[in-house]
C-alpha cells in the first residue's frame, strides 16, 4: 500500500537530514519513500554520536511525499539506533498511519540465530535413522493393504478407482515400455552368450551357451531388469505425479470430498503394474533369448532349432512360475512404494524432483533386495 501526502508533486527521491537547532536534534525526511524503488537510504551506526543521553529527536516530514514500507523499515532503524544510544524519538510529526506501525514495532530487531551446530552423535543418529526407517516401511505396509481392500472393494463394484484411469496407467506401464524393455533384456541375453561362448568354448562346452542363458534369463536377469527399468521409468513417474499433485492441492481436494486417496490414485497404479510386469517379464525372457540366439549363432554356428530346443530342454516350467512370482512382488513394491514417497513429499516445485529421485533410487534398492529374498526362498524349497 502506497500513501500520498502530496498527490500532483513529480516524484523525488528520498533523502533524510540530521541537523541540530538549538542543540536538538531535528531529522528531516524528504522525497518518496517506496521500497519497489530500491533506493531507501541506509543510516550509519553513528548517526547519534553527537546526541546527549535522554534527548528527544524531532521529526520533520514537511517535505515527505508519497511512501509504503520502506519509509517504516526506514524508521524502524532510527528507533533501533536510537534505543541503543538511550535517546526517544518524538513520532508525533510524523503522518498518523506512520505512528501506528512504528509503534508496532519493537525498539531493537531480533538478532539474526546462528543454525545450529551438528554434533556426532553416531548412536543417536542410529536410532533416528531407525525409527524413521521402521515407520516409512510401516507405513507402506499399510497402504499395501488398502490397496489389497481397494481391489477386494473393486471386484464388489464399490471401489472409487476408475476404470479409465486403470487403462491409462497400464497403457504408460506396458505398450508404451516395450522399447526399452526390448532393447535392454535383447542386450543383456546378447552379452550373457557373448560371455558364456568365449569362457565355455575353452572347455569344449559350447552346446550348454543356451542352457546358461535360458536359466539365468528366465530365474534373475528378465525379471529383475524389467523391474528396474519400470522402476525408473515408471515409478518416478507414479512419485512426480502424486508430488505434484500434492503441491497443488489436489490430494487434500480429494481428502475433503471424501474420496479415499488409496483406491482413486494407488490402487490404479499398483494394478497396473501387477497386470503388466508378468506379461513383460514373458516378452523380456523372449528377447534375452532371441539377443543369445544371434550371437550363438554369430560365434558358434549352431541351429536356431538346436539352441531353441537346448534352451527349453533345460529351462523346467517351474522357472516362469518362479520368476512370474517374482515380478508380481516387484510390481507391488514399485507402484506401493513410488505413490508412498510421492504423498510424503513437500509442496515446492524441488521437491517433485527430489520424489522423483527417491522414488528411483527406493525402487531399484528394494528390487534387488526382495531378488536376494526370493534366492533364498528358491533355496528352502528347492527351486
Amino acid at each position: 500500500m502506497t500513501i500520498n501526502n502530496k498527490s500532483s508533486s513529480p516524484s523525488q527521491p528520498p533523502q533524510w537530514t540530521l541537523k541540530f537547532e538549538n542543540n536538538k536534534p531535528i531529522l528531516v525526511i524528504s522525497g518518496d519513500w517506496l521500497a519497489k524503488n530500491n533506493n531507501i537510504p541506509q543510516l550509519p551506526d553513528d548517526i547519534f554520536k553527537n546526541c546527549s543521553v535522554n534527548v528527544s529527536v524531532q521529526m520533520n516530514t514537511d517535505q515527505l511525499g508519497s511512501w509504503d514500507s520502506g519509509l517504516v523499515v526506514f524508521l524502524w532503524d532510527v528507533k533501533n539506533l536510537a534505543t541503543l544510544k538511550e535517546i526517544s524519538i518524538d513520532k508525533d510529526s510524523l503522518p498518523v498511519a506512520a505512528q501506528q506501525l512504528v509503534g508496532l514495532l519493537n525498539d531493537r530487531k531480533p538478532e539474526p540465530t546462528s543454525p545450529p551446530k551438528s554434533r556426532f552423535r553416531p548412536i543417536y543418529d542410529l536410532g533416528e535413522w531407525t525409527i524413521n526407517s521402521l515407520n516409512s516401511l510401516g507405513m507402506t505396509f499399510q497402504l499395501f493393504i488398502f490397496a489389497l481392500k481397494g481391489v477386494f472393494k473393486f471386484f464388489m463394484g464399490r471401489s472409487y478407482m476408475r476404470l479409465n484411469d486403470l487403462l491409462r496407467d497400464i497403457k504408460a506401464a506396458g505398450p508404451s515400455a516395450l522399447i526399452i524393455i526390448s532393447v535392454v533384456n535383447f542386450l543383456m541375453g546378447s552379452i550373457l552368450a557373448f560371455v558364456g561362448a568365449v569362457q565355455l568354448r575353452k572347455f569344449s562346452a559350447d552346446a550348454y551357451v543356451a542352457n546358461l542363458v535360458g536359466i539365468a534369463t528366465v530365474r534373475e536377469l528378465a525379471a529383475v531388469m524389467t523391474a528396474i527399468v519400470i522402476s525408473g521409468r515408471t515409478g518416478g513417474a507414479y512419485a512426480a505425479r502424486i508430488a505434484t499433485m500434492q503441491g497443488n492441492e489436489e490430494i487434500d481436494a480429494l481428502k475433503v470430498f471424501g474420496i479415499p486417496v488409496t483406491e482413486y490414485l494407488i490402487l490404479p497404479s499398483m494394478l497396473s503394474l501387477v497386470i503388466t510386469m508378468p506379461i513383460m517379464y514373458l516378452y523380456a525372457c523372449l528377447m534375452s533369448i532371441f539377443g543369445g540366439l544371434i550371437v550363438s549363432i554369430l560365434m558358434l554356428k549352431v541351429s536356431v532349432i538346436g539352441f531353441l530346443y537346448q534352451t527349453f530342454g533345460a529351462v523346467p516350467f517351474n522357472q516362469f512360475i518362479f520368476g512370474g512370482t517374482k515380478t508380481i512382488a516387484f510390481a507391488m513394491f514399485i507402484g506401493v512404494s513410488s505413490c508412498y514417497i510421492g504423498m510424503k513429499s513437500g509442496r515446492s516445485a524441488a521437491d517433485v524432483g527430489v520424489a522423483a529421485t527417491k522414488a528411483v533410487v527406493a525402487g531399484i534398492v528394494g528390487v534387488i533386495a526382495l531378488d536376494a529374498v526370493f534366492a533364498v526362498l528358491a533355496d528352502i524349497i528347492g527351486i
